[in-house]
C-alpha cells in the first residue's frame, strides 16, 4: 500500500493578523466571538462550579483566556478558556486538600505551579511532547474524563446530595438518586438534557444559529421563575415534601465582581499531594492544548500552522495570571474552536471579542446571572461527558483494532478505579507493553531505526527497521523535519516489523502537511504487513514469511 497526498489545488488568502487582521476582518471576527460567548458563560460557570470553585472563577478564566491568550498565543482561530476535562483534577485537588475554601486556594495555588511549568516546556519547545501519548490512552483518558463529570454532576442536575464521591460509587447510587430526586429541579434539569439533544438532531439553519447553552439557560431561567426559585419554599408532590433553596439551587455571585477576587494559598507546597496535583493538571492541560491546536491547524481553512510551544507556553502564564486572582487555569478548547470556525471566524481577534463579552456580561448582568438554575449547568457537562464518553467513541476505538480497544479500556478503568494521573500511565505502560509483546525491539521502544539518503537533489529516501511506535516518533519526527521542503520523499516501511496506529495517525497528518508546503510525500513498503483491522490507519505488523 502505498499513500501519496498532492498539494492542495486551491487555498484561500489567509487573512492579515494583528492589526492590519481586525481592520481587515473585524465584522466577521466580533460576529463569531459574541455567539463564543454565548455558548461559553454558562460553560464557564458550569465548569467552575462542577470543579469546586466559586462560578467567577470560570468567568475569569475565559476572559483572561480570551484577552491575552488570543493576543499572545501562537494560534489563530483556536479559543481559550476553562474546560470540562479539567474539572476531574481540579475538584480532586479542592478535596485533596480539604474542600471548601481552604481547598479552594490550595487548589488556586497548584493551578498557579502547574501554569509556570507549562510555561518553562512552552519556553523549552516542548510542543511536541503530546505525541508521546499514544492515541488509545487520550481517548481512554476523556472517555474516563467524561464518566467522571457525569456521575459527579448527577446528584446536581437531579436535586440530591451527592451519597458518595467515587465515580464507581456514584454509578451505583443513580437508582437511589433517582428515587429521591427533587421534581421541579429534575424537571429543570431533564428539560436541559432533552433540549441539547434535540439541538443536535434538528438541521434548520435557524434553529442551528441558536447556542444550545444559551438555549438552555433561558428556558430553565424561565421554569425556575415559574417554580419560585427565587424564594426558599417547601412543595408537595406525590405525597412527599420537598425543599427549594435558591442558595442551593442558583447560580450565587458577588454583586460586585471585583469581590470574587482571592488569592492562593502556597502553604502546601512542601507536600507531596501537591506536587501530585500539580502534575495531574499540568497534564491535562498540556495534553488538550497540543491535541487541540494541532486539531484546529488541520480545520483552519486557510491553512496556518501554530505555533505549538508558544501556545503552551501563554496558557500557561496566563492560568498562573488567573489563579492568582481566583480564576480557573484553562486550555485551547476544542469544540469552541470548531464552533468558532464554523461561525466564519478569521483571525485570532473572534477569541478576544468573545474575552471582550464575558467581561462586559459579569459587570453589568450579575443580576441576570443569578437567575440560572444550577440543574442546567450540571446537564450541560453531563451532556458533554456523554459526548467525550459516547457508544460512538467506544464503536470508533474498536474499528482500529483489538488492541487499541484494551489500552482505551484499560486506561478507562484505571483512571475510574484510582486518579487521572495514574491511569494515563496505566495506559502507556500497558501500551509498550504490548508492543514488546507484539515484536517490538527494546532498543527501538524510544529511540527509531530509521536512514535518509538524497536520492537526487529534489528526491529523498527514508527507510525504517525495527518498530515505529508512539514512543519513538518525536525522534522520527526530528528525523523528518531535517529533509528540506518542497521535496519528493518516500518512506519505505517494507523492514518495519511493526507500525501502530498513532504512528500511522501521525504520518497521515505529517504528509499532508508536507504537501502543503509544494512537497510530494509517499509512504510505501506496507503490502507485507497485516492489519489489525479494516481501517485505514490501523497497527500493522510485518507478516513471517
Amino acid at each position: 500500500m502505498n499513500t501519496t497526498i498532492n498539494t492542495p489545488t486551491t487555498t484561500p488568502a489567509v487573512p492579515k493578523d494583528r492589526i492590519a487582521g481586525l481592520k481587515e476582518n473585524w465584522k466577521a471576527d466580533i460576529v463569531s466571538g459574541f455567539i463564543l460567548f454565548l455558548i461559553a458563560l454558562p460553560l464557564s460557570l458550569g465548569i467552575s462550579i462542577a470543579s469546586g470553585f466559586p462560578p467567577l472563577a470560570g468567568v475569569f478564566a475565559a476572559a483572561l483566556g480570551g484577552l491575552l491568550c488570543s493576543q499572545l498565543g501562537g494560534s489563530f482561530v483556536t479559543i481559550t478558556g476553562p474546560a470540562a476535562g479539567l474539572i476531574v483534577v481540579i475538584l480532586g485537588t479542592v478535596e485533596r486538600f480539604g474542600g471548601g475554601d481552604a481547598g479552594y486556594h490550595c487548589a488556586l495555588a497548584a493551578s498557579a505551579v502547574a501554569g509556570i511549568v507549562l510555561l518553562i516546556l512552552g519556553l523549552c519547545r516542548a510542543g511536541s511532547l503530546a505525541l508521546l501519548v499514544p492515541a488509545s490512552a487520550v481517548h481512554g483518558m476523556l472517555a474516563a474524563i467524561g464518566l467522571i463529570i457525569i456521575a459527579k454532576e448527577l446528584p446536581l442536575m437531579l436535586g440530591v446530595k451527592a451519597p458518595a464521591k467515587a465515580p464507581l460509587e456514584l454509578f451505583a447510587q443513580t437508582p437511589h438518586m433517582l428515587m429521591t430526586m427533587n421534581p421541579e429541579i429534575a424537571l429543570i434539569g431533564f428539560v436541559s438534557l432533552a433540549i441539547l439533544i434535540v439541538h443536535t438532531l434538528i438541521k434548520h439553519k435557524v434553529v442551528k444559529a441558536i447556542p444550545a447553552p444559551m438555549l438552555v439557560v433561558v428556558v430553565a431561567t424561565l421554569m425556575s421563575a415559574y417554580f419560585g426559585f427565587g424564594a426558599q419554599h417547601q412543595y408537595s408532590f406525590a405525597g412527599q415534601q420537598y425543599l427549594v433553596n435558591p442558595d442551593k439551587c442558583l447560580v450565587r455571585i458577588p454583586s460586585n465582581v471585583l469581590e470574587g477576587i482571592t488569592f492562593p494559598d502556597f502553604s502546601k507546597i512542601a507536600s507531596g499531594a501537591f506536587w501530585f496535583s500539580v502534575m495531574s493538571i499540568t497534564l491535562v492541560q498540556g495534553v488538550e492544548t497540543l491535541l487541540t491546536v494541532a486539531a484546529v491547524d488541520r480545520l483552519d481553512p486557510f491553512h496556518r500552522k501554530s505555533n505549538w510551544s508558544k501556545d503552551l507556553g501563554v496558557v500557561g502564564s496566563v492560568s498562573t495570571l488567573s489563579a492568582c486572582i481566583g480564576g480557573l487555569p484553562m486550555i485551547s478548547e476544542i469544540v469552541r474552536s470548531m464552533a468558532n470556525i464554523s461561525t466564519g471566524a478569521k483571525t485570532r481577534w473572534a477569541n478576544f471579542f468573545h474575552g471582550s463579552f464575558m467581561i462586559v456580561f459579569v459587570f453589568f448582568g450579575a443580576a441576570v446571572i443569578q437567575l440560572i438554575p444550577l440543574s442546567a449547568l450540571a446537564a450541560l457537562l453531563i451532556f458533554t461527558g456523554y459526548r467525550l464518553a459516547s457508544p460512538r467513541v467506544f464503536k470508533e476505538t474498536h474499528q482500529l483494532g483489538k488492541e487499541q480497544t484494551a489500552v482505551f479500556l484499560i486506561t478507562i478503568v484505571a483512571t475510574l478505579a484510582t486518579d487521572l494521573l495514574i491511569g494515563v500511565g496505566v495506559g502507556i505502560l500497558a501500551k509498550l507493553m504490548l508492543h514488546i509483546f507484539r515484536g517490538a525491539p527494546i532498543k527501538n521502544l524510544f529511540i527509531p531505526d530509521l536512514s535518509i539518503v538524497p536520492v537526487s537533489d529534489d528526491e529523498y529516501l527514508a527507510t525504517a527497521r525495527g518498530a515505529f511506535i508512539f514512543s519513538n516518533f518525536i525522534a522520527t519526527k526530528n528525523r523528518l523535519d531535517k529533509i528540506p521542503k518542497g521535496k519528493r520523499v518516500q518512506l519505505d516501511l517494507s523492514k518495519t516489523k511493526l507500525i501502530d496506529h498513532t504512528v500511522m495517525d501521525h504520518l497521515h497528518h505529517y504528509a499532508a502537511e508536507y504537501a502543503e508546503t509544494g512537497g510530494h510525500f509517499e509512504i510505501s513498503g506496507l503490502d507485507q504487513h497485516s492489519t489489525a483491522s479494516q481501517h485505514p490507519l490501523s497497527a500493522r505488523r510485518l507478516r513471517l514469511s
